[in-house]
């Protein structure tokens, strides 16, 4: 239970921080669970999913680092193509490291700035 508070107050404390930072920008929000990884540009001021990128649909080996790479530079691709270029990163309740930094760092290189 300890730990599902410590998540909690993380996911809080992130999200507070950036709604006072992002201004009119498009949230990148990660979510990863043991088996897959998905990431989502939501535009908070209409309430609508931008762009969407997952593990679930593709053909990789589960939830690795190796997969969340492709799902960074799938979900750089998809947010040019609905013409976002600048967002923040809302890591929720998950450290900077691993297949979330993984993620971050592709979706950088496939030309998305945050």
């Amino acid at each position: 239970m300890a730990k599902l508070s410590l998540f909690e107050r993380r996911r809080r404390r992130v999200r507070t921080a950036l709604r006072r930072r992002a201004g009119d920008k498009p949230r990148l929000s990660v979510h990863r669970t043991g088996k897959h990884i998905y990431a989502q540009i939501i535009d908070d001021s209409s309430g609508k999913t931008v762009a969407a990128a997952s593990t679930l649909g593709a053909k990789s080996s589960g939830a690795n680092v190796d997969a969340a790479t492709k799902v960074g530079s799938d979900i750089a691709a998809a947010a040019k193509k609905a013409g976002v270029t600048t967002v923040v990163f809302d890591r929720g309740g998950f450290l900077f490291h691993g297949r979330v930094k993984a993620l971050a760092d592709a979706a950088r290189e496939g030309g998305l700035e945050f």
